[in-house]
C-alpha cells in the first residue's frame, strides 16, 4: 500500500507532511508463527540475518517481544538516511489493529513544533533515553504526544537511542496500556535485546543509504544496475529508447550577468521543472551537463515504441510549459527569460560503464546519443523549442512540420528534422 498517511485508516493518521510508504498486514488476521516463542537473542544472532526487509524485521522483532511477555501495545522504529529531500524513515506497530506501517519523513519536519516537543527529538538529536509514565503531569505537559497517549489509555512510554557508532541517531520506542506500566525486569530485557537489534538496523540503513546515494546521483535504473554489481568497465547492455537531450537557452548570458549563487538557484529551479516532467512520464534522467540534460525513455518500460515516443513528446510539452511558468512566476524580472531547447531521437544506445580503472561513469553512449545532441543544437537557429528526428517522427501521430534535411556536425549524412506543429 502506498500513499499519504493522513487518514490512512480509521485508527491511524499521520501529519500531512508524512507519507505512508506501505503497510504490513501479515499478522492482522493470523497469529505470528509458533517459532516466535524461540529465544529472541538467539534469533537476532542467527535467522534474523536472513531478513532483507527492515519493515518485516521490525514487525517480527516486536511480536517476539510480545511473546517474551513484554506488555506491548505500541512500538516504533526511527532511522535516518542520506537523501536531498528526506530526513528519514519510520516503522509504526500497534497491537489494536496489528498493522505495521513504513513511513517517510521530510526534512522540514525537523523544524515543526510537533517534532521539537516530541520526546523523540531528545532521543534522536542528543542520544538521551526517555522513560515517562502518563501519571507524570510535568512530563505530559512538556510533551503533547504523551498527553495523546494518556487519552488513548497508555500508561508508560519508553524511547531509547540505537547506538552503533553511526552518524545517524536511530531510535526505538515502546508504550503499554498495562496498569502500572512496564515491569522493571521486562524493561531491562527489552534494552538488552534492543541493543542487538540496533546492529540489524545499522545494516539495513547502510543498504538503504547506498541505494539512495546511487539512485540520486546516477538515476533509478543505473543505480539499480550498480547495486546489482555492474561496476566493471565495459559492463552494460544495448538499449532501444527515445533519447532526450535538452539545454537552457542563453545560459552564457545568464552566467555573465548573475552572481554564481543566483545562477545555481536558476539552474536548480529549471532542472526541477524539466526533471519532474521526465520522471512523471516514466523517463530516466541519466546526466546533467552544465545547463544540459540527457535522458532516455526506454522501450522496455512502455507498452510499445510508439507509446514511449508519445509519452516523451508529452513530457517535452509539459517541460516547456513548466519552464515558461517558472520564468514568469518564480525567477524574477532580473533574470533572462528562461527558454529551453529539446531534441527527441529514437535509436539504439549502449547503457553501461565507461571511465578509468577506478573512476567510472554509468551512462549511455552511441551514435544515436551524438545525433540527438547535434539535433538539440539546431533548436535555436531553427527557432523551434522541440525538434524531432525522422525516426522519432515516425513513431508519433501528432502533426509535425517538415523542416528539411540539415547537415549536423559529426554526422556524415544530412538529417531530416521535424517540429511538432503545436510547439
Amino acid at each position: 500500500m502506498t500513499g499519504n498517511g493522513h487518514g490512512a485508516s480509521a485508527s491511524r493518521s499521520y501529519a500531512a507532511s508524512v507519507t505512508l510508504v506501505r503497510r504490513s498486514r501479515r499478522y492482522a488476521e493470523a497469529s505470528p508463527p509458533s517459532c516466535f516463542t524461540d529465544d529472541i537473542e538467539d534469533w537476532l544472532l542467527t535467522a534474523a540475518l536472513d531478513q532483507s526487509d527492515l519493515l518485516y524485521l521490525f514487525e517480527d522483532f516486536v511480536w517476539r517481544l510480545v511473546d517474551t511477555g513484554l506488555p506491548l501495545d505500541r512500538a516504533s522504529l526511527h532511522f535516518g538516511t542520506l537523501h536531498p529531500q528526506l530526513y528519514g524513515f519510520g516503522c509504526n506497530w500497534e497491537l489494536d489493529d496489528r498493522f505495521c506501517d513504513e513511513i517517510k519523513v521530510p526534512q522540514e519536519t525537523l523544524a515543526s513544533d510537533a517534532y521539537r516537543k516530541n520526546p523523540l527529538c531528545r532521543v534522536i538529536e542528543v542520544g538521551e533515553t526517555v522513560h515517562a509514565r502518563m501519571s507524570d503531569a510535568a512530563a505530559v505537559a512538556r510533551h503533547p504526544l504523551l498527553g495523546d497517549l494518556a487519552k488513548a489509555g497508555f500508561s508508560d512510554y519508553f524511547a531509547m537511542p540505537l547506538r552503533t557508532g553511526s552518524r545517524y541517531h536511530n531510535a526505538i520506542t515502546i508504550a503499554t496500556k498495562r496498569p502500572g506500566g512496564f515491569p522493571p525486569q521486562a524493561a531491562d530485557a527489552f534494552i538488552r535485546t534492543a541493543r542487538i537489534f540496533a546492529l540489524h538496523v545499522e545494516r539495513h540503513i547502510a543498504e538503504k543509504l547506498a541505494a539512495n546515494v546511487v539512485t540520486t546521483y546516477l538515476g533509478r535504473e543505473a543505480g539499480e544496475r550498480v547495486l546489482e554489481g555492474s561496476i566493471r568497465r565495459g559492463d552494460g547492455l544495448p538499449l532501444d529508447a527515445v533519447i532526450w537531450v535538452s539545454d537552457l537557452r542563453d545560459f552564457t548570458d545568464l552566467t555573465d550577468r548573475l552572481p554564481p549563487e543566483d545562477v545555481l538557484r536558476v539552474l536548480n529551479a529549471y532542472f526541477g521543472v524539466v526533471v519532474a516532467a521526465i520522471a512523471e512520464a516514466g523517463g530516466e534522467v541519466l546526466k546533467f551537463m552544465g545547463d544540459g540534460l540527457l535522458a532516455v525513455f526506454s522501450f522496455d518500460h512502455f507498452a510499445s515504441p510508439q507509446d514511449a515516443a508519445r509519452t516523451a513528446l508529452e513530457a517535452a510539452g509539459a517541460a516547456l510549459r513548466g519552464v515558461e511558468a517558472l520564468a514568469r512566476d518564480e525567477i524574477g524580472a532580473e533574470a533572462t527569460p528562461l527558454r529551453s531547447g529539446i531534441a527527441l531521437h529514437e535509436g539504439r544506445v549502449f547503457f553501461g560503464n565507461i571511465g578509468g580503472a577506478d573512476r567510472l561513469d554509468f551512462t549511455v553512449i552511441g551514435r544515436a546519443v551524438n545525433t540527438a545532441s547535434r539535433i538539440e543544437g539546431m533548436t535555436k537557429p531553427l527557432g523551434r523549442p522541440v525538434l524531432l528526428s525522422r525516426e522519432m517522427a515516425r513513431l508519433i501521430d501528432t502533426p509535425v512540420d517538415d523542416l528539411g534535411a540539415h547537415r549536423l556536425r559529426g554526422v556524415s549524412d544530412p538529417v531530416a528534422l521535424y517540429a511538432p506543429s503545436g510547439l
